[in-house]
């Protein structure tokens, strides 16, 4: 009976100290559930307290918008060769000028297709490689006519000053331009012609940045005078007076 119970109480120690090394063995490897649960909790904090550090880094990011392109209506309008084909009139108050019809087309000024276009008594506008822009557009609208033959509509050009206005309507929209400075050009100087037909007047291969106009005529009187009787192939005198002017507004017609 002795030894029985003495086995039993044996078996019972080892039993508990199975148990109590099972225990320590997990305590140990540190696969509770305890420290599983905590550990989000350690990790959200610092999170939290890192946000507000990485902030005033977020202004810095508008430093890009520069580089941005500007909005499409804040850009110069695309030329429109469908408008530069258009007829269009051009008044010029402070001389008298009212709705001369302007006639478009492909070349350059005074040559012999424009200069057929004046012979008809109205004014003629190149456009396209060798000419310039349509009305209201970006660069150099260029408007000829004669002085002295058929009817000599720009007669009193070179009367026109510096503010004086020049109104050109085309299609639905009239363009007012101010006038802003006199040039004279040579017919037999390369580099004067270049001037005058350039889409900044004056100022060959200078990238145009608003819309501007070029009025021209003869200076067949003023040349006589001086002695100088060179005439071009189609009867033009050697210099042309040159009114050059600036958009200054725009309306609905």
């Amino acid at each position: 009976m002795h030894r029985a119970r003495s086995a039993c109480c044996a078996l019972a120690a080892s039993v508990v100290a199975v148990l109590v090394g099972c225990s320590a063995a997990d305590g140990a490897s540190g696969t509770t559930a305890a420290p599983v649960t905590a550990a989000p909790s350690s990790v959200s904090g610092p999170a939290r307290d890192t946000a507000p550090a990485a902030a005033p880094t977020s202004p810095a990011t508008p430093t890009a918008s520069p580089a941005t392109p500007p909005p499409a209506s804040a850009q110069a309008p695309e030329p429109d060769p469908s408008k530069r084909s258009r007829a269009a009139e051009i008044s010029i108050p402070s001389i008298g000028v009212e709705e001369l019809t302007v006639v478009p087309y492909e070349g350059t000024t005074d040559d012999p297709a424009g200069t057929r276009i004046q012979d008809r008594g109205v004014a003629a506008s190149p456009y396209g490689k060798r000419g310039g822009v349509g009305p209201g557009e970006i660069g150099n609208y260029l408007v000829t006519a004669h002085r002295l033959s058929a009817g000599g509509p720009l007669r009193e050009l070179p009367a026109v000053d510096v503010g004086d206005s020049v109104f050109v309507t085309a299609g639905d929209t009239v363009y007012e331009y101010r006038i802003t400075e006199t040039r004279t050009t040579s017919f037999r100087s390369t580099r004067s012609l270049a001037e005058q037909r350039a889409a900044v007047p004056g100022a060959p291969g200078e990238k145009p940045t608003r819309a501007m106009i070029t009025l021209s005529t003869c200076a067949t009187p003023e040349d006589d005078a001086a002695g100088n009787f060179w005439r071009d192939a189609q009867g033009n005198p050697e210099h042309r007076i040159d009114k050059i002017g600036v958009l200054k507004a725009s309306r609905p017609t």
